[in-house]
């Protein structure tokens, strides 16, 4: 009744954060001064920074500059110390690749690269009426100026979780109530009902669960407008509450990156 096996396991898309560190800033703005515009061209990748095409294509890059970073429970230099930061998203493993390499060899005399990977997967704890009340009235990427703000957050589950079944996991994202109907926690759903009009978000799984020893189960991603910043953390608040959103006790955080969404690779540096 708990088995994985009823889990989605079809994979939609491929996506990686590259953390970059620099080292040399003079000789990374050149080295890669056209050559990431030009291969992301070549590859049919949109700079996610324009207009965004409707409907959205899997097929992007973004190119995003630090702002701060704040430790959290996992302990992780190459995120926590990042310069900058690369997405690139695409329904082919090989352009995810592609991308990638050609980012670590231009920064093969300037710093360093790290890439952090994941799957895009068919969400398997939702029904019919929580797509619409959280997917259907959510954001939508908008070009860079108007949600210029950008937050990585990479996480995992403990061993407690992952030795629940599938459907008591299931119960830690809705609203709990006891036998006479008052609410005893709102679960992760209702934490985050703030930020669904104003905060796109994003999340990439590991290619197994639970991720190996040193990597992490869940890649999650934020964007918004200025004024929505304050959301992002009021939100972030309330999945951190565990009499809130009791999920959170299985849940350990890599730091939380924030960075500013540019349009050019040499705008990573200035």
């Amino acid at each position: 009744m708990g088995g994985e096996e009823f889990l989605a396991g079809e994979v939609l898309g491929y996506g990686a954060y590259l953390c970059l560190r620099v080292e040399d800033v003079e000789a990374a703005r050149r080295e890669g001064a056209g050559r990431i515009a030009a291969l992301a061209a070549r590859l049919g990748l949109r700079n996610e920074f324009e207009a965004a095409a409707v409907p959205l294509s899997r097929e992007s890059f973004a190119l995003i500059t630090r702002r701060s970073a704040t430790a959290a429970d996992i302990a992780d230099s190459p995120v926590q110390d990042a310069a900058a930061m690369i997405h690139v998203s695409s329904a082919r493993a090989e352009t995810v690749d592609e991308l990638s390499g050609e980012v670590s060899r231009v920064m093969s005399g300037a710093g360093h690269v790290k890439a952090y990977r994941g799957q895009s997967r068919p969400k398997n704890y939702t029904s019919a009426a929580m797509d619409k009340w959280a997917y259907a009235r959510q954001v939508a990427q908008q070009p860079g100026p108007a949600m210029p703000n950008a937050f990585f957050v990479p996480l995992s589950k403990t061993a407690d979780w992952w030795k629940k079944g599938w459907m008591e996991r299931h119960t830690y994202f809705l609203p709990r109530y006891d036998d006479e109907g008052r609410m005893l926690n709102e679960g992760h759903a209702l934490a985050t009902e703030a930020g669904i009009a104003c905060l796109l978000r994003r999340t990439y799984r590991h290619a197994v669960s639970p991720a190996p020893a040193g990597e992490y189960d869940f890649l999650t991603y934020f964007e918004c407008a200025d004024e929505a910043v304050p959301i992002f953390h009021q939100v972030c608040a309330a999945l951190r509450d565990v009499k809130r959103n009791p999920e959170w006790r299985f849940v350990r955080e890599g730091p939380t990156w924030q960075g500013r969404r540019v349009p050019t690779w040499e705008a990573l540096f200035a």
